[in-house]
């Protein structure tokens, strides 16, 4: 006997629940809100009951009745009533429906929501073997694709909802208990430069923190100070995903930046005898480091959640690292790059969330502050999407007047500003620091000021 493959099967579905929960809505409004914390318009497979729920949705926001008339207007207002099989077809949704409904509700919401999530894993495998038929992928891109798109899934099938006051203050009870016996102002992750740590607490879980600035100001060489010092002197486990640089070039740009050897001699092979205890301390240091360094270009933002939970799962982690953003693509089509980019700040912060931990994404900004007095970002100045803007929790900016004859691709070694330019729960303000150019190093002010005279 022949075997049905996956393309002949009917996807799975039950109308009966679809129509019973409509019929449900019409006999008791109040249903609604019951049913929406379970599923949502896409859940529905029948196309003509998703047109009656939202347009069930619609009335609801309008605040009208919604009954056979209201429905029937609207629905033959748009010319879609025959569509959905005629005010006969509505009218019979509510036979045989019990009375008091409610207790029914959650049943058929279920069973919806049930059959839906089956689809979406049918759709989504269905997609992972065509990639892999086509050839195109190697075997770990198509592992990532396949992940991503089952734990996108698995994130929609579940809501926190709501949680009891009292267990919420216990929980953060517990926290402020233990954050006064251990007398220590920072409570996240510590970038090593003591005024930003004093002005964040740290970088905090669950945070989307957006480290902008103009090309050739430093993003990078500000991102590697902070994960080398998360790493080397809190133990903290960081990743980063570097889609712009290779991992052997930002391994080289950290073991000068903790050797403090100057990176040109290093890279043209003119480093004095001097230098070599240096190297092999920070090669130790380095080497011992729980730091992991993704460079494959172009990731997805769920390519980035896969490989950030494998690594969760497998190493630990306690921060991860975006260099940059704007590098990073969507999933699907968008009508431009600004709902790309919307798409992906969205998906960093969800990942910062879901994994509880600070998500920090390097962000290019557009050309604006060059043409004001001053040349200092302002929010509105990150590039491409004003959703970056909207879903950050920190945005800090890198930001020194540029000279007329500068034209270096590294700010010099004196004195920058980090501007804290939005922080959801603390103030914002400027920050002094020093960049140290021979270094591709950023210090504390009065540090940088010793080391310039090395």
């Amino acid at each position: 006997m022949a075997s049905t493959t996956v393309s002949e099967k009917a996807f799975p579905h039950n109308l009966e629940a679809e129509r019973a929960l409509l019929g449900s809505i019409l006999l008791d409004n109040g249903v609604l809100n019951q049913v929406l914390e379970i599923i949502d318009l896409n859940d529905f497979f029948s196309d003509g009951h998703r047109t009656i729920f939202e347009k069930m949705l619609l009335l609801s926001e309008k605040s009208r009745t919604i009954d056979l008339v209201t429905l029937s207007e609207d629905l033959s207002r748009e010319g879609m009533l025959e569509k959905v099989g005629g005010a006969g077809y509505l009218a019979a949704l509510t036979d045989g429906i019990p009375i008091g409904v409610s207790a029914s509700i959650d049943e058929y919401s279920r069973i919806i929501k049930e059959k839906s999530l089956v689809r979406r894993l049918i759709n989504a495998s269905n997609n992972v073997i065509t990639r892999c038929f086509e050839g195109v992928d190697d075997p770990e891109t198509l592992i990532d694709l396949a992940q991503g798109q089952i734990f996108e899934i698995a994130e929609k099938r579940t809501q926190s909802g709501f949680l009891d006051i009292r267990q919420i203050v216990k929980t953060s009870f517990g926290d402020l208990d233990k954050l006064l016996d251990r007398g220590h102002r920072v409570t996240g992750i510590e970038t090593g430069f003591v005024e930003l740590d004093n002005m964040t607490s740290g970088f905090q879980p669950g945070e989307l923190i957006v480290l902008a600035a103009r090309p050739s100001l430093g993003k990078t060489a500000l991102c590697l100070n902070i994960a080398a010092h998360a790493c080397i002197n809190c133990g903290k486990k960081v990743g980063i995903f570097s889609l712009e640089m290779s991992k052997e070039s930002l391994a080289l740009r950290l073991l000068c930046s903790e050797a403090r050897i100057d990176s040109h001699k290093l890279r043209t092979g003119f480093t004095t005898r001097e230098d070599w205890p240096k190297m092999t301390q920070a090669l130790g240091r380095l080497a011992e480091a729980p730091l992991y360094i993704e460079d494959t270009p172009a990731l997805s933002i769920m390519q980035i959640r896969a490989k950030a939970r494998r690594l969760k799962a497998e190493k630990g982690l306690d921060m991860v690292i975006i260099d940059y953003l704007q590098l990073a693509t969507g999933h699907g089509r968008y009508e431009n790059r600004t709902q790309e980019v919307s798409y992906i700040s969205r998906g960093l912060k969800s990942i910062a969330k879901e994994l509880n931990v600070p998500v920090v994404a390097l962000s290019q900004l557009s050309r604006a502050p060059e043409q004001r007095p001053g040349q200092k970002p302002m929010l509105s100045d990150l590039r491409e999407s004003g959703s970056i803007e909207q879903d950050a929790d920190v945005v800090i900016f890198i930001f020194r007047e540029r000279r007329s004859n500068e034209d270096s691709e590294e700010i010099a070694g004196e004195e920058t500003k980090l501007i804290i330019g939005k922080q959801r729960n603390g103030p914002t303000g400027e920050i002094p620091i020093v960049f140290i150019k021979s270094y591709v190093r950023f210090e504390n002010m009065a540090t940088g000021r010793e080391d310039e005279s090395y």
